[in-house]
């Protein structure tokens, strides 16, 4: 009896390690698919410069912006910078600090259909809330999806602290973080999203409307800015 006991219950072990191998195989994520199959991080601030970034408008890496000990950093009005490479799906890390007043933004899936990345690439704006003239207005205040979706007061921190940045892409969903807090959560391209659009600036443009483009930095406001930890991976 013993004997069968034993058989019995070797058989219920081996079923239970089959259903649990097919219950993983049913959910990616239980496997570790999902890691498999989502790119690793890499840095965009690290080593040479123009093997990752280079100007709108020109082929090399601008006059004006420089990366030092893995900072990029600006001072003054200088072209805005783009990636080398178009990402799709993806998640963006950073940290950065602006000057007094100063005005910026962090640009995803811009395409050079236009004569700014602008009018095809939503913004994540970055800013000095408490003495850029933008900070007025939660539309095109730091954090918000510039002129779009608003964000949050009191997220920011003060001009020359740091402050950390995430923004996921992936399909249609965007998701804007700050300082660990998510501010922004969107469909772009749908509805909502099209009624807001034709009622901005961005009306008589194509803007985000692109699946894949560049990222891109703001360079063309005063005042200085800095980015480090800036990485990025692939979504799938």
């Amino acid at each position: 009896m013993n004997r069968v006991r034993s058989v019995a219950g070797v058989l219920a072990a081996v079923t239970c390690v089959f259903l649990s191998v097919a219950s993983a195989d049913d959910h990616p994520a239980a496997t570790g698919h999902n890691r498999t199959a989502t790119h690793s991080w890499h840095s965009l601030l690290q080593g040479d410069a123009a093997a990752t970034w280079r100007g709108w408008t020109s082929g090399g890496f601008p006059d004006g912006w420089q990366i030092k000990d893995g900072i990029l950093s600006k001072d003054g009005k200088v072209e805005d910078l783009i990636t080398q490479q178009s990402f799709g799906n993806f998640e963006l890390e950073l940290e950065w600090k602006i000057g007094k007043g100063g005005n910026s933004g962090i640009f995803y899936r811009g395409v050079q259909q236009y004569d700014h990345i602008y009018w095809t690439a939503p913004e994540y704006q970055l800013l000095d809330d408490a003495n850029a003239p933008d900070g007025q207005d939660r539309l095109t205040a730091a954090g918000s999806v510039y002129g779009i979706y608003p964000a949050p007061a009191g997220v920011v921190k003060p001009f020359d602290e740091w402050n950390s940045t995430r923004i996921v892409v992936k399909g249609t969903h965007i998701e804007h973080w700050l300082n660990g807090r998510k501010i922004v959560e969107y469909e772009i391209q749908g509805a909502d999203w099209k009624a807001k659009v034709a009622g901005s600036k961005f009306s008589a443009y194509r803007y985000g409307m692109a699946d894949k483009g560049v990222i891109g930095i703001q360079g063309d406001h005063a005042g200085t800015l800095a980015l480090r930890r800036m990485r990025i991976r692939e979504l799938p």
